[in-house]
């Protein structure tokens, strides 16, 4: 637990000497103020269900800029043998490289309620709204960070594993909405398996256990797959 949290607070640290970082977290905020000034000068109602329609499209292309680094720098400098042969076991390795990115993505997290903040100033919010679409705004990001920590496990080349995340998270948004559009009758089989199918509830302001538990074992069947493949990048 300690190692874990050790190597948690250097690749946290390493987040503010990246520009990759900052490009992210510009992209993210300027695209997040964009959304919610162009939705709620349109509409003129005080109402943050808009705002988050659009979260997945920003994940999508933050996401793989704030964790293609996370492994495959130390693959590329060749520091990940220094790592493997440490005391910290791989899992140790993986779940704190992990906690960095939620670290990252907390800070977007609670940049953003400078606009939920705006909005209160000219109206009541809906309580549960704004915040069960917080709490499902965070858990997709989750999910979505341990897809690209997965990512960056597979090459030493940054700029490859980038791609590959982005490739894989535009996957899972293009079938979501590839099913909706063209074949309307299969949306009930496949919602229960989509990432942005199961924020529906949360950005209504309806808790639902089973949600959670999607985005939690989601998160974890990239965090293993992660640990496999370095296992094996460790024995080889």
């Amino acid at each position: 637990m300690r190692r874990m949290l050790a190597i948690g607070r250097k690749e946290m640290s390493l987040y503010f000497y990246t520009p990759t970082s900052y490009i992210a977290f510009a992209f993210f905020f300027l695209l997040f103020g964009f959304f919610f000034s162009n939705q709620f000068l349109y509409d003129q109602i005080v109402d943050v269900r808009p705002i988050f329609d659009n979260i997945v499209f920003l994940f999508v292309f933050a996401v793989p800029l704030l964790t293609m680094r996370l492994v495959s720098d130390e693959l590329r400098q060749g520091t990940d043998e220094l790592l493997f042969t440490s005391p910290a076991s791989i899992t140790e390795i993986v779940l704190g490289k992990y906690l960095a990115a939620l670290g990252a993505l907390l800070l977007l997290v609670f940049g953003s309620f400078l606009y939920p903040l705006i909005l209160s100033r000219f109206g009541d919010l809906d309580q549960p709204v704004l915040w069960m679409s917080y709490l499902g705004m965070f858990l997709m990001g989750a999910a979505m960070m341990a897809v690209g920590l997965f990512a960056s496990t597979l090459s030493s080349h940054q700029m490859v594993t980038g791609i590959a995340a982005f490739a894989m998270l535009i996957v899972l948004w293009v079938i979501d909405w590839l099913f909706y559009s063209k074949f309307p009758d299969a949306r009930e089989w496949i919602e229960p398996f989509s990432i942005v199918g199961r924020m529906k509830d949360l950005n209504k302001g309806i808790f639902d256990l089973a949600d959670v538990l999607f985005y939690v074992t989601f998160s974890a069947v990239f965090i293993v797959l992660s640990i496999q493949i370095l296992e094996r990048k460790r024995w080889r």
